[in-house]
């Protein structure tokens, strides 16, 4: 009945509602006690066993107080002094999308109910004292407490545990929040995309798509150059069908390596030929980029040959599958191992907008592709050194 769906949308808007708002309040008290414990550090006024102390006295004087022990306050701390910097804060502005950067409502879709203590904001009393608290205590004591950046509030607390645990740059934190709230991860599936060194991949990227496509300053940001696919349960060798099987039985952990933009459309996906029929191992859709993606499978290595077939797939989904309003179709060669020289000289000679790149089915170092990326860097390949 509609007065019932009423009803049950006007109670899922103050659930949204109260979630929103916990999960602020709950980022603010932690960013205000990182913020006085930082003060009171930097300016000699405690020593580092005062902070021991103060852990010991809230646990005895108020057991309902949890999750403020030593190691959790120097979280805290550590969570204020890194987005209190100016120099963080600003290249977020610069580098994050407006629509994440805004004061706009977070999405809490994959919110961690655990981190969730309902606050009654809308309580007089209750907002009297919090200003008491905040302009007499917090205030007095610590009177440089910068502003907590909005876009913030828009992932909870055990995300930023594991973007402080997990990342050391301020370009890979802006990278991994701004993907966080983005592609709405949910906890795990951020670890997961910080354990597979993610940012590093996609730094050391390299663009192979050389024919004109629409959309191209976006591609060498959602295309990588080695896809991980440790979620795989492959011997070793295997061959294209096991490959295929797999992928298709743990597509979501394979989406989520793609990017949540894709959407799986179909396994070996016909197109008709005049007589012939031909099937494209996997067809996706994108939806920023709003065309067909199509992946053929290689367990070998790469062969100039097979960007001819792949030409020929993209050239028959434009014709008879693509939508009018839709960009040109795109095709990914996913290859066991590939010959950067090899793959240049072959994509110079297509003219179809394509790319290979490799799989592996085991996580990558992350030493090693940070010092590749350190190396690049001194050399000047990102422009800077």
């Amino acid at each position: 009945m509609k007065e019932f769906e009423n009803i049950k949308s006007i109670i899922r808007l103050g659930q949204y509602q109260a979630l929103h708002a916990a999960n602020y309040y709950l980022l603010r008290v932690y960013w205000q006690v990182g913020g006085y414990i930082s003060y009171q550090l930097t300016n000699k006024n405690w020593g580092a066993k005062i902070v021991d102390n103060l852990a010991e006295w809230l646990k005895a004087d108020d057991i309902a107080l949890k999750g403020f022990d030593r190691r959790s306050l120097y979280r805290m701390k550590e969570f204020y002094e890194t987005w209190s910097n100016e120099e963080i804060v600003l290249i977020a502005l610069k580098t994050l999308p407006k629509q994440i950067t805004s004061d706009g409502s977070a999405n809490f879709q994959n919110i961690d109910y655990k981190d969730v203590v309902i606050v009654e904001s809308a309580n007089p009393q209750l907002q009297h004292n919090t200003n008491i608290i905040e302009n007499e205590i917090v205030g007095s004591v610590t009177p440089q407490l910068a502003d907590m950046p909005a876009f913030l509030q828009k992932i909870t607390w055990t995300h930023h545990l594991e973007l402080l645990k997990g990342t050391t740059s301020n370009e890979e934190k802006i990278f991994y929040i701004g993907l966080a709230i983005k592609e709405k991860y949910t906890v795990r599936e951020l670890r997961r995309q910080i354990e597979s060194s993610l940012f590093e991949r996609q730094m050391l990227s390299k663009s192979m798509f050389l024919a004109a496509h629409p959309q191209k300053d976006k591609i060498n940001t959602i295309f990588k150059d080695t896809y991980i696919a440790e979620f795989l349960s492959l011997p070793e060798p295997h061959s294209e069908k096991e490959l295929h099987k797999q992928l298709i039985a743990k597509m979501k952990d394979f989406i989520l390596e793609l990017g949540k933009d894709f959407i799986f459309i179909a396994s070996e996906f016909k197109v008709q030929v005049g007589t012939h029929d031909y099937f494209i191992d996997l067809l996706f859709y994108h939806r920023d980029l709003q065309c067909l993606v199509a992946f053929e499978l290689k367990t070998k290595a790469f062969k100039p040959e097979h960007l001819d077939k792949m030409d020929f797939y993209l050239d028959a989904l434009d014709r008879d599958v693509k939508k009018q309003a839709e960009n040109p179709s795109i095709g990914i060669l996913l290859c066991k191992t590939k010959d950067t020289e090899v793959v240049e000289y072959a994509l110079s000679r297509s003219l179809s907008p394509a790319m290979v790149a490799k799989y592996e089915t085991q996580m990558p170092d992350k030493k090693l592709l940070q010092q590749k990326i350190h190396e690049l860097a001194e050399s000047g390949y990102f422009g800077f050194k």
